[in-house]
C-alpha cells in the first residue's frame, strides 16, 4: 500500500438525504475506510458507513465484573483468610453483610472502565485531527454534512475517487491535508 500526502478527500452535502444516499454509494462501490461528520444524529447513517458494534458495554461490563469481585474480595479475604476474629459467634464468611461494599465497588468499577474505555475508542484526547485543515469544515457543527474517504482505503485513487464523489450531488470536494 503506497503512502499518500493526504489524509482523504470530503464531499460536503446540503441534507442528510444526499448524505446518506452518498454514504450508500461509497459502500456499493467498494470504499471501506470512510467517516461521516455531521451537526447532529442521522438515523442509519451508522450501519452505511460501517461503525462495527459498539464495544463501550463489553467494557463497562467487565469493570463492574472487576469491582464487584474486587469489592468481594476486599472484604472476604481480611476476614475469612488474614485476620479471622470470632465477633458474638458469627460465621466468618457473612457474605450479606459484604452486599453495600461489594455493590458500591461494582459501580465505581463500572463508570470509571465507561469513562476511560470511552475515551480510548474515541482516540481522545485528540488535539489535532487533519480534517480541521479543510476550511468549509467548521459548517460541520452549523448545517452541513460531510463525508470523507480515507486515502488508506485500498481502492482510494484520488482522481477516480474524486470524480466519483462529483457524480453523487455533492456541493462541494476538498482534498484533506495530513
Amino acid at each position: 500500500m503506497a503512502k499518500h500526502p493526504i489524509y482523504g478527500l470530503m464531499a460536503e452535502f446540503d441534507n442528510t438525504h444526499d448524505l446518506v444516499a452518498a454514504a450508500h454509494r461509497v459502500r456499493e462501490e467498494g470504499y471501506r475506510q470512510i467517516d461521516a461528520y455531521t451537526p447532529f444524529p442521522v438515523e442509519g447513517l451508522e450501519e452505511t458507513v460501517g461503525f462495527r458494534l459498539p464495544l463501550l458495554p463489553v467494557i463497562t461490563f467487565i469493570g463492574g465484573l472487576t469491582g464487584c469481585i474486587g469489592g468481594f474480595t476486599l472484604q472476604y479475604w481480611p476476614n475469612v483468610i488474614g485476620y479471622p476474629l470470632d465477633i458474638g459467634g458469627k460465621p466468618y464468611d457473612s457474605w450479606p453483610s459484604f452486599i453495600p461494599i461489594t455493590f458500591e465497588l461494582t459501580i465505581l468499577g463500572a463508570a470509571l472502565f465507561c469513562v476511560f474505555g470511552m475515551f480510548f475508542l474515541c482516540g481522545l484526547p485528540q488535539p489535532y485531527h487533519p480534517v480541521f485543515n479543510v476550511p468549509r469544515f467548521k459548517l460541520a457543527s452549523h448545517d452541513r454534512f460531510f463525508l470523507c474517504i480515507k486515502s488508506k482505503d485500498p481502492k482510494f485513487s484520488l482522481d477516480e475517487t474524486k470524480r466519483f464523489l462529483e457524480g453523487l450531488n455533492a456541493r462541494e470536494i476538498s482534498i484533506v491535508p495530513v
